[in-house]
């Protein structure tokens, strides 16, 4: 006999809601059921987003043709973050995604370097990373022969979630329009059984997804998850995008620029850039925020000013009896590295092998808990890094930032680069050691000592292998088109 299929609920469209169905169906869609459930009258947060490279592998695992998506939400390629005015005012950085250098075994490419400089050697850390120059001269191609760079997507967040809504209802994603009113909770087990909307309609499903934004409808106003709030230590609790003309060739890389309580954000699409400011209103009034956002402009504004107030910290609990929270909902952490279509990326990942079909929920429920609590806690000990490790004084904003008390975990990683030089990729495979030494040099910490390998080679040799890396990458640069020539022939905007 046919086993009947799981029904699954989404409340909430957007890009988590729409991204939620299309992954679903598509590599599920089999075995379930998928109703998601919107109102027009709700708008959603999406403005123009920035990603990180794990965008390029989920969208192979789901089979979305990259020139088609890009065309279709006016897509650029992205390199890195230049980050300026973080360490100290007039400072500069950028955090590339690719890899500095050669590694060993033994020790990390930076300690080389950093023995090369101490014996005479002339030249930054930077010019031993190709994605890193390439960002810098406007240069970009998906891959040089037969190695791939790495690379990450700006995008239109409206568009991506139009896009993926009609790969969804081709493949069989029922789309029910309404504003859910209320969800009936079972008495015995506490799970959700069905949602009614305001024309009266029922929807009921076996599992629901919560995709409702900061507002966590289904996890958090019906189920009761509580929300642990990390304000403390990131104290954004504002933000304002505005769309602008493009006044130059898209650049392959994000801008984010710090100001006296925040941080300016410039993202370049084919034809527009997005635009916003994410302060403190602890530190800043928003209409001081808005006059420091448009004063920064370029090109002429192409939409109103909207505002977003949010809480940064994680919801208790993203998977609660049978309602699993993606998205906003289970938690937000600032914009600052691009992370937000990735933590709904990875729990999609996550839920799709710990999918709950049939029987008690509760261990599967406990792994996926434990595996979003470490994923939030260090994407945000990499974010407080970039606040913390300045030497700014000129605002009560940075006083705060660079006085207070961090995390333990973020604490040991410092101290022990800092004395050290060692460095080491996070728990969760996200940020590798490349990222860390990137982020805590480019923000002034020089480590005192570092390992001895580079020792192992007289002086002369090893200035000659630098030399020769760095070469290899010069090279290689002047084979990589300018970057809006290669969009242009790649995957230009419909």
């Amino acid at each position: 006999m046919e086993q009947s299929k799981t029904r699954v609920v989404i409340a909430g469209g957007g890009t988590s809601g729409w991204l939620t169905a299309f992954s679903l169906v598509t590599r599920l869609g089999k075995v379930l059921d998928i109703t998601l459930v919107e109102s027009d009258q709700i708008g959603t947060v999406g403005v123009g987003e920035a990603t990180i490279p794990t965008m390029c592998n989920f969208h192979r695992l789901m089979g979305i043709d990259e020139r088609e998506f890009m065309a279709a939400t006016q897509a650029t390629f992205k390199l890195g973050i230049q980050f300026n005015n973080w360490a100290n005012k007039g400072d500069s950085y950028l955090h590339s995604f690719g890899e500095i250098g050669q590694r060993s075994w033994m020790a990390e490419f930076h300690e080389f370097w950093l023995e090369a400089v101490a014996n005479g050697q002339q030249d930054s850390l930077e010019d031993y990373c190709l994605e890193l120059k390439a960002a810098k001269q406007n240069k970009f191609a998906t891959k040089l022969g037969n190695k791939g760079l790495n690379f990450a997507y700006h995008l239109d967040a409206t568009a991506y979630a139009a896009y993926l809504r009609a790969k969804a209802e081709g493949a069989g994603v029922i789309r029910c329009e309404g504003k859910i009113s209320s969800a009936a909770i079972d008495s015995d087990n506490g799970y959700i059984s069905q949602l009614t909307l305001d024309s009266g309609a029922i929807v009921e499903g076996d599992v629901f997804i919560d995709c409702t934004g900061f507002r966590g409808l289904l996890i958090g106003e019906h189920l009761g998850v509580g929300y642990e709030d990390w304000s403390h230590w990131l104290a954004a609790d504002s933000a304002i995008a505005v769309q602008t003309e493009a006044t130059e060739a898209p650049r392959p890389y994000t801008v984010a620029t710090a100001h006296k309580a925040g941080w300016q954000w410039r993202i370049p699409l084919q034809t527009r850039v997005g635009n916003g400011i994410v302060y403190s209103s602890q530190f800043l009034s928003d209409d001081e925020a808005l006059t420091t956002l448009t004063d920064n402009l370029e090109g002429k504004v192409l939409t109103e000013p909207r505002q977003l107030k949010f809480k940064t910290g994680r919801r208790q609990q993203a998977w609660h009896k049978n309602c699993i929270a993606i998205g906003l909902s289970s938690g937000f952490l600032e914009p600052l590295e691009s992370t937000s279509i990735h933590l709904v990326t990875t729990a999609l990942i996550r839920l799709m092998k710990l999918f709950p079909f049939s029987g008690e929920h509760e261990l599967l429920a406990e792994r996926y808990n434990r595996e979003t609590e470490k994923e939030m806690e260090t994407i945000r000990d990499f974010i407080i890094l970039h606040y913390h490790l300045t030497t700014r004084k000129d605002s009560d904003f940075w006083n705060y930032y660079r006085t207070m008390s961090v995390p333990e975990s973020l604490i040991h990683r410092m101290s022990i680069f800092a004395e050290n030089g060692y460095a080491w990729p996070d728990d969760v495979g996200l940020f590798r050691v490349d990222s860390w030494v990137q982020v805590m040099m480019g923000q002034g910490l020089t480590p005192k000592q570092y390992h001895g390998a580079g020792r192992l080679l007289p002086p002369a040799g090893l200035s000659q292998q630098m030399t020769t890396l760095k070469n290899s990458i010069d090279k290689a640069l002047t084979q990589l088109p300018a970057h809006a020539e290669f969009i242009k022939q790649y995957c230009p905007a419909k």
